[in-house]
Parts: structure tokens; sequence; C-alpha cells
């Protein structure tokens, strides 16, 4: 019972600690058309993480510029080491919305201030190494605040 008491509070600091894990900057390394509507990517996403290693994964998303939606994502899973710093590769497969062409998204992507008025939703699952976890909901994500 003490071992299971001791263990309770270990991962009770631990999981305080995880509010302090900051989503420094984003890129994208590649992004490779799979078909007109779709392509596949590799996302850079640069962590902060001064608490302990977590899995994330089913990570899902809505891309928007204003109130038009552009595209979808979708994603696998990563290991976000623990007292780190470091730029994860998160691979996903992107899917154009309805109404959108892939000559929209280059416009968008041509532009000097690209980010600018780019949002996104995202929802996630973070669970540490024994399964305990839970699903993340972040909406209207400001994408220009990751611009350098």
């Amino acid at each position: 019972m003490l071992l299971v008491l001791v263990a309770f509070m270990a991962s009770s600091c631990a999981i305080s600690r995880i509010k302090d894990i900051a989503l420094v900057s984003t890129g994208v390394k590649y992004a490779v058309p799979t078909s007109t509507r779709s392509m596949d990517a590799m996302l850079l996403l640069e962590v902060d993480n001064p608490s302990v290693n977590f899995n994330v994964s089913d990570v899902t998303g809505t891309l928007r510029h204003g109130d038009r939606e552009l595209a979808h994502f979708v994603s696998g899973q990563t290991a976000i080491q623990g007292k780190s710093h470091q730029v994860y590769e998160l691979p996903c497969t992107i899917t154009l919305a309805d109404g959108v062409s892939l000559l929209d998204v280059l416009i968008y992507a041509s532009r000097r201030n690209a980010l600018e008025g780019l949002k996104m939703d995202v929802n996630l699952r973070a669970a540490l190494k024994n399964g305990l976890g839970k699903v993340l909901e972040y909406k209207d994500i400001d994408l220009s605040q990751f611009s350098k």
C-alpha cells in the first residue's frame, strides 16, 4: 500500500508539471502531394518539456483561414522525452477541405506572411508510459504566433 501511495504522489508531482510544457515553434519539413486532394507531410514541433516522458497519439485537426476551412489532418504517434527541449518530427496526412484546391493552398503558402490569419483546431491524446492519459482539445490556435 505504501508503494502505491509513493507511486501516486510521484506521478502527481510529474503531472502537475505538465502544464509547463510549451510548443515553442512549428514548421513543415516536407509536403508531398499524394493526389489532387491530399498530401503526406512531416511537421516539425519544437517542444520544451520540463516534465516526464509521454506519448502523443490520435492527432486530428482542421486548418482554417478566417472562417474558411482549408484542410483536415491526421497523424500517428510520437514520444516526447522528459526534461528536454528538442524538435520532434510528426508525420501526417493532410486532406483538402471541400471547395479548396491545391492552387488555393499554393497561393496561401506563397504569401509573404503566409501564417497570418491561419488558425487551427487540434485534438490529441497525451498519455504516460503506463497508459494513463487524456484527450486534449485546442481551438483557434493562431499559427502566426509561431512565425519567426
